[in-house]
């Protein structure tokens, strides 16, 4: 099922399956064995697959078997500049996602054209910043300012976006995220999106305490490289119930 007028996921709770496979072939096992398990919410795609196959091949392989959400991730969009937005727009409402992942590390001006581009296609926009890797903030050795993800979900709050990716194996920025949240959009009006989990070291059952009522957990190569993807989609779900 889509989403409604003001959620992406009916579903309070529920795992998005991040579909970064190499080929359609995986990616329509993949969905066959995953997308009627209980509490997978929708299927991120991401660039391996839009490069190889294009945008709207890879979506039409996922549509073929369910009408879950799709999400694109490209890893990272919002890079560019301003004046390329309404192209990119125009390439994710052509090929039929149902919403785009916006990392705008460029800046206000490129966010606030990204995120409108894609609502005035009827794009639904995921806004994130804080990346589940080491050294990524300045506090933790890399070179994004502490203050910049808050800065980003404040803009994307007042441009409507109710959606926000967090690092979900970097719990306190979580709760600091959420915290910050409730005040801007009260809790239960937004939904928190996260990946970090299993590889990468972060717990579901963890990020549940504190995450709120509203969350999906970004899951890829756990449920997408197990012998029985199914099997792993069903441990994976009974997490997050």
């Amino acid at each position: 099922m889509t989403g409604s007028a003001d959620r992406l996921i009916e579903r309070d709770r529920s795992v998005i399956v991040a579909a970064d496979v190499a080929t359609l072939d995986h990616l329509d096992r993949l969905v066959i064995a995953t997308h009627d398990v209980e509490g997978i919410g929708g299927y991120k795609i991401g660039f391996a697959l839009g490069y190889r196959f294009s945008a709207k091949g890879s979506v039409d392989a996922v549509r073929a078997h369910t009408r879950l959400p799709v999400m694109w991730d490209h890893q990272k969009a919002a890079t560019d500049i301003p004046d390329m937005s309404k192209e990119f727009a125009s390439i994710m409402k052509e090929a039929g996602v149902d919403a785009a992942i916006l990392f705008p590390q460029s800046g206000p001006a490129t966010q606030e054209s990204w995120t409108k581009s894609l609502q005035d296609a009827g794009v639904r926009v995921l806004t994130g910043l804080h990346m589940t890797h080491p050294k990524f903030l300045k506090s933790e050795g890399g070179y994004i300012d502490d203050t910049a993800p808050l800065l980003a979900f404040e803009l994307a709050a007042r441009l409507g976006v109710t959606d926000f990716i967090v690092p979900g194996n970097k719990l306190e920025a979580v709760q600091y995220y959420k915290e910050s949240l409730d005040q801007l959009l009260g809790e239960g009006n937004y939904t928190l999106n996260a990946p970090g989990f299993i590889t990468q070291g972060g717990e579901i059952s963890e990020m549940a305490k504190v995450a709120g009522p509203r969350w999906n957990a970004i899951v890829g190569s756990a449920i997408y490289k197990a012998a029985d993807m199914r099997a792993a989609a069903e441990l994976v779900t009974a997490n997050i119930r």
